[in-house]
């Protein structure tokens, strides 16, 4: 088993040893639990919700394209699409979840779209911050119920190592760089997962909110950045020299997902140097990203920008881990 060196101050933990090596072939058998993984037709994802199918889990794939997704999992998943961009959307696929689960054990924020140019969602939002951060807080605070009806719940929001880099405030500034864009909305992942968690914790809840990144990994999401510049840094040049397979840049989100020592507020990447590559380990959050002032603000903003508010279902969530005691 891994062995965990673990410091809750300031909202950080010190990572494991970097010579437990952890591997998807230690992921359990999944039979009787039920994954919704976004984004699951291409690199992370489609990594991701492989491996959960492989280990006998229960899959609701959120996918802009069904048929694609159809493609590639047949007809053993649940495909249903989802457009994080559009909270319509977003609001849809929530109810018809409803109707159709009783319970959800794990949600993996996986999707994100990276370096665009300058372009609003349906709603008038900056697309990365909207398909990023927004979508996901509005996906996450609309399937809360059903997560905390759910065996072992978590919620797996992926963030980047480009969250350190990020400057505040939120949304990214009005001149706008798609590269800095891209940071803040990985730093509001950052903010969301761990204010989560902390809330979610101050209710007594069971549900862990659990943060990983991939580090440095050749998924399309490099390459099909839109501006010329950007592909060719990040898709030709950083894919080529620095990026690991795309399947080890998976391995983060998998241990969030399925271990038993990912636990809720940690940061789950790759071990080694910069964080680019490696086996899954404990990092250490940036200091933006722990900061409770900056958790209220973001998440402030998010209630009123997407009208989903969580306070209702965190009561129920306190309500329900005081029965248990």
């Amino acid at each position: 088993m891994p062995i965990l060196t673990l410091s809750a101050i300031g909202g950080t933990v010190e990572h494991m040893t970097a010579d437990t090596h952890w591997t998807p072939d230690r992921i359990p058998d999944l039979t009787g639990r039920t994954f919704v993984v976004t984004g699951a037709t291409s690199g992370l994802g489609l990594s991701t919700g492989r491996e959960l199918a492989a280990r006998g889990a229960r899959l609701v794939l959120a996918v802009r394209d069904e048929s694609k997704a159809r493609r590639i999992f047949g007809a053993a998943v649940e495909i249903r699409r989802l457009d994080l961009a559009d909270l319509g959307s977003v609001r849809e696929f929530a109810a018809g979840l409803h109707e159709d689960h009783h319970h959800l054990d794990v949600l993996i924020n996986n999707a994100g779209t990276m370096a665009t140019p300058h372009t609003l969602s349906p709603q008038g939002h900056e697309l990365q911050f909207a398909t990023n951060h927004l979508g996901h807080f509005a996906l996450t605070g609309l399937l809360l119920d059903l997560l905390l009806a759910g065996t072992d719940p978590r919620v797996v929001t992926v963030t980047s190592v480009n969250h350190r880099r990020a400057r505040l405030p939120f949304p990214a500034p009005a001149r706008y760089s798609p590269m800095r864009a891209y940071n803040t909305s990985k730093l509001a992942n950052a903010l969301f997962g761990y204010e989560l968690h902390r809330r979610l914790t101050a209710a007594g809840s069971q549900l862990r909110s659990i943060l990983a990144h991939p580090g440095y990994t050749a998924t399309n999401l490099k390459t099909s950045a839109t501006t010329p510049i950007w592909r060719f840094l990040l898709g030709g040049i950083g894919n080529r020299l620095l990026a690991q397979p795309v399947e080890q840049g998976a391995w983060p989100q998998l241990f969030a997902a399925t271990a038993t020592e990912a636990h809720s507020g940690h940061l789950i990447a790759p071990h080694g140097p910069g964080e680019l590559r490696g086996y899954p380990t404990l990092r250490k959050l940036s200091p933006a990203a722990t900061r409770v002032d900056n958790g209220h603000e973001l998440w402030t903003l998010s209630e009123r920008t997407t009208g989903v508010r969580f306070g209702q279902l965190i009561a129920q969530a306190e309500a329900t881990a005081q029965e248990t005691e």
